[in-house]
């Protein structure tokens, strides 16, 4: 059985609007909530065979905060993640290394969530919100599949949870 989890990045900053996109950073607010996401990881899942993430600011800047918490065996910053659609990050997953258990997608949208819904079993105890709808920064979606990452198909993983920050609005300081 595998373990996928799919981070869009934490709220970004737009103070500087010279920046290009790509290097943006968090804003307060994203620092806080990811901080609150890496906590909740860290307990939820323990360790991480595999961070794949984009190479733009706030994603790694989503990701640092996890680093110190889960310590993945290994880490792989992407260019061609950042703002890719849902079918090419699918594919990205596909060339997974079979070795690989747990593995955690760091990303943006509208490709982070058009993945999810691809990805999810429609029998999925838990459900996402459609793509009409947000999937905020900073949510996190927790899929389990038993097939190969090769044999990754659509609608083959089941969601089992899909939370964010708000949601752990308690655990905020």
């Amino acid at each position: 059985m595998h373990a996928l989890y799919l981070l869009r990045h934490a709220k970004s900053s737009w103070t500087d609007d010279k920046l290009d996109d790509h290097d943006r950073p968090l804003s307060k607010r994203g620092r806080r909530d990811a901080e609150a996401m890496a906590r909740h990881l860290a307990a939820k899942v323990g360790t991480l065979d595999l961070v794949l993430s984009s190479t733009a600011a706030r994603t790694r800047a989503t990701l640092a905060p996890l680093l110190e918490r889960l310590k993945p065996r290994r880490i792989l910053l992407d260019r061609d993640l950042y703002l890719a659609p849902g079918s090419a990050l699918l594919e990205r997953l596909r060339d997974t290394d079979e070795g690989i258990g747990t593995a955690l997608l760091i990303g943006h949208n509208p490709g982070l969530h058009e993945l999810a819904l691809l990805l999810a079993d429609p029998e999925s105890p838990v459900d996402l919100p459609p793509l009409s709808d947000k999937f905020p920064t900073g949510a996190l979606a927790s899929f389990r599949f038993a097939p190969a990452w090769r044999r990754l198909k659509p609608h083959a993983a089941t969601l089992m949870a899909y939370v964010t920050p708000r949601d752990l609005s308690d655990d905020r300081e």
